[in-house]
Formats: structure tokens, C-alpha cells, sequence
């Protein structure tokens, strides 16, 4: 006689999702379990991706431009999720849905202080062509003119911008709202939930390097915590801690900027200063080299602020066509008030 038929057990290769995903107690269907098992390996595989394979990667604008657009596909990835739980819901509770519109505006305010900033940036940009404009003519007081654009460059670029100190503060109000709201007789909720923590945590991560970046100081750069219980916990630590343990590390050691790009202009800058200053001399062929390199790595800073920019501005769009999306799949029954619409100061693009 055979033996009874076990009954199947589902292989989970990361463990019990059951005991992974929600508190003791919580119940999910198979099918939502799917839906956060997909969205949280997908977090984890972005988040290892993040993660620069050399130090010189970090903080280069090439890598944030990348992060922009890591945050971009995560975004995009939780409107996804929206649609797929066929949301609205009755009867939810609308306390969850009011923190996530007022963080989103805090969030359009950050993009906006990142646009500002890299404005600000490259309007050093014009200096850096004066200089290149007056070592290349003929006048007899070019050097004099070039010197004069240099020290301009550097009064510029070591001012400070308002804006990036309020960025500070907003993050802080962003993190006061990182503990999980408690969602009743939604499943559903339960799951937007979660994933949302992801997208919030990420979000504030990147956020605040950017910030330590542009503020020329790591005192503000904070190390979040994330549960172990978390698929892309791991994954997170691992890059938070390769990027902050750098940032600290570079500042630590006495450098103006941890952007790549424009240390490597200001290094050019302050080879070709004294050259400007005293004259050619005889080495005509250094001088002609040190222009060179110059002109170089400005159009490379240029360049970068540029595409990083328009990155920013993507990611604006994303989260702003993001929070309209969820109030047009939450607003049946419910008594929602959109912030943005009662914040005059938000720039929308």
C-alpha cells in the first residue's frame, strides 16, 4: 500500500515570506504575497546595483545620476503595485493617505532644492569659459582677466544656497514618518504599506547623500535602520554603508567637496592659478597642458550637471504624476485633501 500523500509545501527560497512580510497574526493571500515578494526582490536588485564597485564612483555625478534614476524605477515600480492591487478600497482609513501626499510634497520641495542647486553650479560654468576664453587671446592683460574669472569661479562655487539648508529640515520632518502606519481590515493596505516604507527609506537615503554632497559637510548624514525582516535589508545596509562610510571619509580629510567632477576642476584651478598669476615662463608646453586639462574637465563638470539635472527633473515628474495617480485610486469615498494644492510656494514644472 502506498504511502498517504503529503500535502504540497510551498518552497520559499528567502525564507518564509509569512513570517517576512507582516507581524504574527497578519493574513495575506497568495496572490498579495506575490505582488510584495515581487516589489521588495525588485528593491534589493536595485538597491545592489546602487552600490559603486570602486570608491572613485562614489559621489561622481555619473553615479548620482544613477541614483536618480534608480529612485526614478522605484517610484514607478510602487505606481505599478497601485494599479496591480486594483485599488480603491472602501473604508480604509485616510490618516495613512494624508502623510503620504504631505510627504510627497516635502519631496517635490527637495527636487526643487536639487534643481536649485545644480543650477547654481553650473552657472559657475560661465567663469570657467571666461578663463579659457581670456588664456586664449591675445591681449596684453589676459592673465590678469583670466585671474580675475578664477577667483570669481571659486567665490561662486564656495557660496552657500539657502535652499539646501531648508532641504536639511524637510528630511528631517520626512523621517518622523518612517514608523508604519497601522492599516485595519485592509490586506491590501497592509501590503501598499510596506512597500511604501521601501520606497520611503530609499528615497530618504539617496536624498540625504545628495544633500551631505551638495552642503559641503557630512555632520547631517544620517545611517536609517532597517528591520532584518526586510527582503532588501541587506542589501540597503550594505550600500548605505559603503557610500556614507566614504563620504565621511573625504571630509574627514580636510576636502571642500565630495563631488568628483568638481574637485577635479578645482584641482585644475589651482594648478593653473599660479601660472596666470607669475606668468609662462619657460615651460610653454606644460602651460599648454594644464589649459587643456582644464578645459576638459570643466566641460566634463558642465556636462554631467547637465544630465543630472534633467534626471532631477524626471524623478519631479515621476512623483508628482505618482501622487496623482493614488489620488484618482483613493479619492472615491473618501474626504482627501491634496497639500500641494494648498502650498503655494511648490514649484511645478
Amino acid at each position: 500500500m502506498s504511502r498517504p500523500q503529503e500535502p504540497h509545501r510551498p518552497f520559499f527560497p528567502f525564507g518564509n515570506p509569512f513570517r517576512r512580510i507582516l507581524p504574527k497574526g497578519s493574513h495575506l493571500s497568495p496572490k498579495l504575497i506575490e505582488l510584495l515578494n515581487s516589489f521588495e526582490e525588485s528593491l534589493a536588485q536595485r538597491l545592489r546595483k546602487l552600490r559603486p564597485g570602486d570608491r572613485e564612483e562614489i559621489l561622481s555625478l555619473s553615479w548620482m545620476k544613477c541614483a536618480v534614476e534608480s529612485l526614478s524605477a522605484i517610484h514607478t515600480d510602487i505606481k505599478i503595485l497601485i494599479t496591480e492591487l486594483e485599488l480603491p478600497v472602501g473604508g480604509w482609513d485616510e490618516k495613512w493617505i494624508d502623510v503620504y501626499l504631505d510627504n510627497s510634497v516635502k519631496l517635490l520641495d527637495i527636487c526643487n532644492a536639487f534643481s536649485s542647486e545644480l543650477s547654481r553650479l553650473s552657472q559657475g560654468h560661465l567663469f570657467l569659459q571666461s578663463v579659457l576664453h581670456n588664456l586664449d587671446s591675445a591681449s596684453s592683460n589676459q592673465f590678469v582677466r583670466a585671474r580675475s574669472s578664477l577667483d570669481g569661479w571659486r567665490q561662486h562655487i564656495g557660496s552657500k544656497n539657502p535652499r539646501m539648508q531648508n532641504c536639511f529640515t524637510i528630511l528631517d520632518k520626512l523621517i518622523e514618518t518612517l514608523d508604519l502606519p497601522k492599516i485595519k481590515n485592509s490586506s491590501k493596505g497592509k501590503v501598499l504599506m510596506q512597500a511604501m516604507f521601501g520606497v520611503k527609506m530609499v528615497t530618504i537615503f539617496v536624498c540625504k547623500v545628495f544633500a551631505a554632497a551638495f552642503s559641503g559637510s557630512a555632520e547631517k548624514l544620517l545611517d536609517l535602520k532597517v528591520p532584518e525582516t526586510f527582503f532588501w535589508a541587506a542589501a540597503f545596509a550594505d550600500l548605505q554603508g559603503f557610500v556614507n562610510g566614504e563620504i565621511r571619509s573625504i571630509y574627514s580629510s580636510g576636502k571642500a567637496t565630495v563631488l568628483k567632477e568638481l574637485e577635479a576642476v578645482d584641482a585644475s584651478v589651482k594648478k593653473l592659478y599660479p601660472i596666470v598669476q607669475e606668468g609662462v615662463g619657460d615651460d610653454a608646453e606644460a602651460y599648454k597642458n594644464s589649459v587643456s586639462d582644464f578645459g576638459k574637465r570643466a566641460d566634463k563638470l558642465s556636462n554631467g550637471l547637465d544630465l543630472l539635472a534633467k534626471e532631477v527633473d524626471v524623478f519631479f515628474q515621476i512623483v508628482l504624476t505618482g501622487r496623482d495617480a493614488l489620488l484618482c485610486n483613493l479619492r472615491v469615498g473618501t474626504n482627501v485633501t491634496d497639500p500641494l494644492k494648498e502650498k503655494k510656494n511648490v514649484e511645478v514644472r
